[in-house]
């Protein structure tokens, strides 16, 4: 027969491991997550504006970005395209990102150059990079202009 002492301590056991079971279920959906702004530039690739999921080098360097140093296994990247454009000198600006679990919603726009830089087809990008456990496949990524027209659309398989 055990003696009360051990038998408070058994019970004191349990109920700490519930305490932490719902605690750690609590805590599931209020994750921050660490969304990195990786680079921005232009790419020479013809092309119009879209927005691409990127899971390996090879696709990257078929958009014409160079963004070596990006850790596949750990992370994916989200490329923001817009253009294309008759001179260098344009950039992006991002108004705000907001994301659900169905959908991430990117507000963005592009200002020209002050002074009209060489004369060569690009567009400009932005790579944001993602922890891969927060890709949802089915969701849907979206880029929009400052009054809500959508410009690139794109699915996460």
């Amino acid at each position: 027969m055990k003696r009360a002492g051990e038998l408070a301590q058994g019970w004191r056991r349990l109920s700490v491991s519930i305490a932490a079971g719902l605690l750690a279920l609590s805590l599931a959906g209020c994750r921050d997550i660490r969304v990195q702004t990786y680079a921005q530039g232009y790419s020479f690739v013809p092309g119009g504006s879209q927005i691409v999921v990127v899971r390996n080098p090879r696709d990257m360097e078929s958009l014409g970005v160079d963004a070596r140093g990006i850790d596949y296994r750990h992370d994916f990247a989200v490329v923001l395209l817009m253009g294309p454009h008759p001179v260098e000198g344009f950039h992006q600006v991002i108004a705000s990102i907001k994301a659900n679990d169905a959908r991430v919603r990117v507000v963005a726009f592009e200002e020209g150059p002050d002074k009209p830089g060489l004369p060569r087809e690009n567009r400009t990008y932005t790579v944001w990079v993602i922890p891969n456990f927060v890709y949802r496949a089915g969701a849907q990524v979206q880029a929009v202009t400052p009054d809500g027209a959508p410009f690139a659309t794109t699915t996460l398989r």
